[in-house]
């Protein structure tokens, strides 16, 4: 049998066994080794992410999060990261991720899915309808695998990176798939926010339907901002409500979603998973806490003025993370995969934008 840390420890000291402080002093000593491995790797990630959010800041319709996994694909295909600098940057693709997640729950209030009202929650409901089955049977179509297909599906329906960054957190996608989701989602993203303001005003619509329209058509929170501002002070007012409506709907998703994988119940070698691993999967803890963050803020635990600064952190981490993602991009994945998915967040970002306004038409909130 291997010698424990504690009889190995009293073998070095001549048989004494190791007392209380040596003990702690040891499993310091493994935490900070611990960092130190992390440490040049979340380095790389902070300096890319604190560059992509300085280019956004000039440049926000295109945004930091698409600086950031521009800049991290930009750094793989020229020089991929060291070794050493791999752990950090994978523990910032995933963990970042989540906490960004949970961090923009405290942002959101259940009110405001009541806020909305019977008059946009039909559009609500069918486009999210739509835009998944859309996804999956233009995807088959078109040839796209499975976890690139319910990225690019889920990332259109909800709340593009955001969407994709929590799905990615539940199912585990290849990181290239991540890259390729994310680049495709935003692509549409700033097509939107050039088309859109001028297709309302050929269209005739009213600040509130031109609202309803971009926060059901258009992927990413920060593109509706900037598509529904231009359009006007009232539309933006109401697009940005019920785009925060429309993010909710990544819970009920992300928990079907586990659910589906842990019934499948296999791992890595192909047996079948203990019954707490998949109760785990089924009920992520940063799902546990989204909604906890939900709640605290619903009954008023999180001060107001907080919202704006927990929002800038809330976009910083994702930024963070998606620089990440781009520095594990193995690029050679990416060509092989070739233009279907592109083609694929085309089909699914018409067949939103027409849906969104067919119901609208149905409805008479058009």
């Amino acid at each position: 049998m291997p010698v424990s840390t504690a009889e190995d420890a009293a073998t070095k000291t001549g048989g004494a066994q190791p007392t209380g402080v040596s003990v702690v002093v040891c499993g310091l000593r493994r935490v900070l080794a611990g960092w130190r491995a992390l440490l040049p790797g979340i380095s790389c990630v902070a300096a890319v992410a604190t560059g992509a959010t300085m280019l956004g800041g000039v440049a926000p319709v295109v945004g930091a999060p698409v600086f950031a996994i521009v800049s991290g694909i930009a750094i793989a295909v020229a020089r991929p990261p060291a070794a050493r600098l791999r752990p950090g940057i994978t523990l910032a693709s995933k963990k970042v991720l989540q906490s960004s997640i949970v961090l923009m729950g405290l942002g959101l209030s259940l009110g405001q899915v009541l806020s909305t009202g019977a008059r946009s929650l039909p559009v609500l409901l069918g486009t999210l309808a739509a835009a998944l089955g859309m996804a999956w049977v233009a995807g088959r179509l078109l040839g796209v695998r499975g976890d690139m297909r319910i990225l690019i599906g889920v990332g259109t329906a909800v709340c593009g990176a955001s969407a994709i960054a929590a799905t990615d957190a539940v199912i585990g996608a290849d990181e290239a798939d991540v890259s390729y989701s994310v680049a495709t989602i935003f692509t549409f993203n700033v097509a939107a926010v050039l088309l859109f303001p001028s297709l309302g005003h050929v269209l005739g619509l009213s600040q509130h339907s031109f609202g309803l329209w971009a926060g059901t058509a258009i992927n990413d929170l920060s593109s509706v901002v900037a598509a529904s501002t231009i359009y006007g002070h009232a539309a933006a007012s109401y697009g940005v409500i019920v785009k925060l409506t429309r993010t909710l709907a990544i819970i009920p998703i992300c928990l079907g979603l586990a659910a589906v994988r842990s019934r499948r119940g296999e791992g890595a070698t192909g047996q079948p998973v203990a019954r707490k691993a998949a109760m785990r999967r089924i009920v992520p803890v940063f799902i546990v806490a989204f909604l906890a963050a939900v709640a605290a803020n619903t009954i008023g635990l999180v001060p107001a003025a907080f919202h704006h600064g927990l929002s800038d952190m809330s976009t910083w981490m994702i930024t963070a993370a998606l620089a990440a993602i781009g520095l594990s991009t193995d690029v050679r994945h990416i060509r092989r995969t070739g233009l279907r998915p592109l083609a694929l967040g085309a089909v699914l970002w018409v067949s939103v934008g027409l849906t969104s306004l067919g119901l609208q038409a149905i409805t008479g909130t058009l």
